[in-house]
């Protein structure tokens, strides 16, 4: 089968012919993650690294436990410094638009969680500089006003001040610039458009824009004035920046970030990725309590046709968008379980599954409505320019 790669060594983007594509702006078909870690060249996590977590924490968060983030690169070293009482810092970003569904907010929710048990400072670029630079229709100031209201629902997920430190490129440039001039130098135009895909009609901005990224990357070290790691979850699809991250960071006098990869949030109408250009495939955390209704219960299921054929052979849970969305969104194992093994014996309609769903996604968008607002009166206290000045 024809493979073809945008970078020399494979870390770009990948198409394979008549299966999928995978770019760091663009998901299609039916992804084989398995195919894709190897492509790729990162690490699966393995139990490994599930019991080097557990030893730390006594527990290990659902979205690894079940597979939603399944691959890694150098997450162990990050355990190692936490088990020795060393400095690391995670890092993650959003380019900021209109368009912030639930499943955006799920490696954030991870975050927080390494936050809480780990007692770690959390780096979040918004990166409206980039979202100006590479999308048609926006102006930069949309850009910065989308980055506030994005700002705004990270914030409502639970992060304090002293540890959630924000940055917004356009107006924090001067943390980033000076790396990114180092970074820069380190770079070739060729690798840059090899890996991003970018041509030579591509302007000058978005040509720029990735060394901005990576620069966070190693921001942590600036500031603290010590060899401070990151750890970055994010969806595989974003492993192009952090690949060329490691691969100049020690010439550069930084330690390599460290990354942990999840697969992509399923479509409620079937793909294989939530997609803005489709309204009905993601709930958005401004759709009204009745859209979200509408959308869960026109869902993809894995169910028989009809009530009597799913009492008689059960469905398939295993193929079923809802299912996952209670992997994703149910904390509880016994509760995911039960889910799954009623579904199989026929005892659970589809329509009753999907009912569970949308009140538990009603009871989350309603609190996570409600933190979002107040959060209107605190955003301040986020910002990396009144924390490092």
């Amino acid at each position: 089968m024809l493979i073809f790669t945008y970078f020399f060594n494979g870390c770009g983007g990948i198409y394979l012919a008549n299966e999928f594509v995978v770019t760091p702006w663009n998901v299609e078909g039916r992804v084989d993650y398995m195919r894709l870690a190897r492509e790729f060249g990162v690490q699966l996590i393995t139990e490994n690294e599930i019991n080097a977590i557990r030893e730390l924490t006594g527990e290990v968060h659902y979205l690894i436990r079940r597979g939603f983030f399944y691959a890694h690169r150098d997450l162990i070293p990050i355990l190692s410094r936490q088990r020795s009482g060393l400095k690391w810092a995670l890092y993650d970003g959003r380019g900021p638009s209109a368009d912030l569904h639930i499943g955006h907010l799920v490696p954030w929710i991870l975050s927080k969680w390494f936050v809480d048990r780990f007692n770690v400072d959390y780096f979040f670029e918004l990166t409206d500089d980039e979202k100006f630079l590479v999308k048609e229709g926006y102006t930069l100031e949309q850009t910065n006003k989308y980055a506030y209201e994005n700002a705004l629902d990270l914030i409502a997920l639970g992060f304090t001040p002293d540890r959630l430190h924000i940055i917004i490129d356009s107006e924090d440039i001067k943390y980033l610039y000076k790396i990114a001039v180092k970074v820069g130098k380190k770079l070739t135009l060729s690798t840059v458009k090899h890996t991003f895909g970018f041509t030579d009609s591509t302007n000058v901005g978005a040509t720029f824009f990735p060394t901005l990224e990576i620069s966070v990357a190693f921001l942590p070290t600036e500031l603290y004035g010590e060899q401070v790691p990151v750890l970055i979850p994010t969806a595989i699809d974003q492993d192009p920046y952090f690949r060329l991250a490691r691969d100049i960071a020690e010439e550069l006098g930084y330690p390599k970030p460290s990354t942990i990869y999840s697969k992509f949030i399923p479509g409620l109408t079937g793909e294989d990725k939530m997609s803005a250009s489709n309204p009905d495939s993601a709930i958005y955390v401004t759709d009204s309590e009745r859209d979200v209704r509408r959308k869960i219960m026109n869902a993809l299921t894995g169910g028989q046709p009809t009530v009597e054929l799913q009492r008689k052979y059960g469905g398939d849970p295993d193929n079923c968008v809802v299912y996952k969305y209670h992997l994703l969104f149910q904390d509880s194992d016994e509760k995911v379980k039960r889910i799954y093994e009623d579904c199989k014996a026929g005892k659970l309609l589809c329509g009753e599954c999907k009912m569970m769903l949308f009140e538990r996604i009603r009871v989350f968008m309603k609190e996570h409505s409600e933190r979002r607002e107040r959060a209107k009166d605190t955003i301040h206290q986020y910002r990396i320019s009144v924390k490092f000045r």
